[in-house]
Formats: structure tokens, C-alpha cells, sequence
């Protein structure tokens, strides 16, 4: 996917990675585009989705979310390191942290939309947004993050946070989560209070790494 077209969690991600393994994503990404140019097929889809559908249904209660990993699992090898990791950190979430417990629960608003960056010939995409009305008809709204490396940390939060809220002005931003889903732990303004120079700190870095990657697509 390219840097500039690209999923904010996966942003956050390679924005966040130290050098080496930042130059790393850069050049797989730099590759993809390339095959994308000959006419080649793609990686196959994006490698979470199965996850997270399997994850939200078990949060209404048509799923067990064991079962479906084992299930995942046996169906596609490649899957037996990450899946148990991301179905352990998303039950401590769901089973011990999460705040909201009015049952029962059902699916809010669908939520999907592409956010053009001030500012940056650059767009964002956002989309897998776990949307859940509770009993008391109050909607809750968590956006995942996948990676097992780097932790999100605070300041990603604060990114993704302000992005998320820019991008979707319908929605009231206490009630916008970013779900790190490996470590099972949730952010949000009230528990990481925005500072006003999100977007300035944001587009900078943003910045910088789309020089980076023009300058080493210059060696493919």
C-alpha cells in the first residue's frame, strides 16, 4: 500500500518503527508498488481482516473467539504466531479493561471514510472501526491497531486520536478508542488529553518520511 494512500493504523506504525526497520517496511512498500506496475497480484489481502471480523463477532455474541482462531489457524499456518497473540490481548481488553458494560450489545453506525492530510498531497484511509451501541442506545467506537512492533505509544495515540477526530466530526471524540488489540489497552482524550500540536507534529513526520521513501525509491 502506498505511503501516501495508506491505513492509518499502518501509518502510525512505520511512522513510529526506529530507523532500520522503518527503512525495512519502506522498502517492501517501495517493492509492492513496483509489482503493482508490472501487473502483478498483490500480497493476498490484508492479513487481519479475518481477525477482526472473527473479534467483532464475538463482541455481539455470534462467535467464540477461541474457536475461530483455532479455526484460522488451521486453515492458514501462517497465521499461528500473531492470531492467539491478537486473540490474547483483545479478551484482556473486552474481558477485564473495558469500561462501558450496559448489555446488550449491538452494532452502531458503520463508520468508513478516506481523510486528505493538511497540508500533504496524502490521503488516510480509516475503515474496521468496531462500532457498538449498548444497552442505554449509547455508541462506542474503537479503531484497531494491529502491530506487534512498535507498541503504540502515547503520542501515536494522540496522532491517530486527533486524526480520528478531524475525520469523522460526527462522532463525539470521547467516545473514539484506539484499541493497541496485541496489548489489550485502549487510548483515549480523557486518558491522553490532546495537546494542540497533534497535526503540526503529525505532518512533519509524515512529511519527512515520504522524502525518505522518494529517496530510497531511487535505488529500485
Amino acid at each position: 500500500m502506498a505511503l501516501d494512500n495508506i491505513h492509518l493504523r499502518k501509518l502510525l506504525k512505520i511512522l513510529f518503527l526506529d530507523q532500520a526497520p522503518r527503512r525495512t517496511a519502506l522498502r517492501g512498500d517501495i517493492r509492492e508498488e513496483i509489482a503493482r506496475e508490472a501487473g502483478e497480484n498483490g500480497s493476498g489481502g490484508d492479513f487481519y481482516a479475518p481477525f477482526w471480523f472473527d473479534a467483532k463477532s464475538h463482541v455481539f455474541g455470534t462467535a467464540d473467539l477461541h474457536t475461530c482462531v483455532e479455526e484460522r489457524v488451521a486453515a492458514n499456518g501462517g497465521r499461528a504466531n500473531l492470531y492467539p497473540l491478537l486473540r490474547d490481548g483483545f479478551l484482556v481488553w473486552w474481558n477485564e479493561r473495558r469500561r462501558w458494560t450496559n448489555e446488550p450489545f449491538r452494532p452502531g453506525q458503520s463508520l468508513k471514510t478516506n481523510f486528505r492530510f493538511p497540508g500533504l498531497a496524502a490521503t488516510v484511509k480509516l475503515d474496521s472501526i468496531l462500532s457498538v451501541r449498548d444497552g442505554q442506545d449509547v455508541e462506542h467506537f474503537v479503531y484497531p491497531y494491529f502491530a506487534p512492533t512498535p507498541a503504540l505509544s502515547d503520542e501515536a495515540a494522540r496522532w491517530g486520536l486527533w486524526l480520528l477526530g478531524r475525520a469523522i466530526p460526527t462522532v463525539q471524540p470521547s467516545e473514539l478508542r484506539i484499541l493497541d488489540v496485541i496489548r489489550g489497552r485502549t487510548f483515549s482524550i480523557d486518558r491522553s488529553p490532546l495537546r494542540g500540536d497533534e497535526e503540526e507534529r503529525f505532518r512533519q513526520r509524515y512529511e519527512q518520511v515520504l522524502e525518505e521513501r522518494v529517496v530510497l525509491r531511487r535505488d529500485y
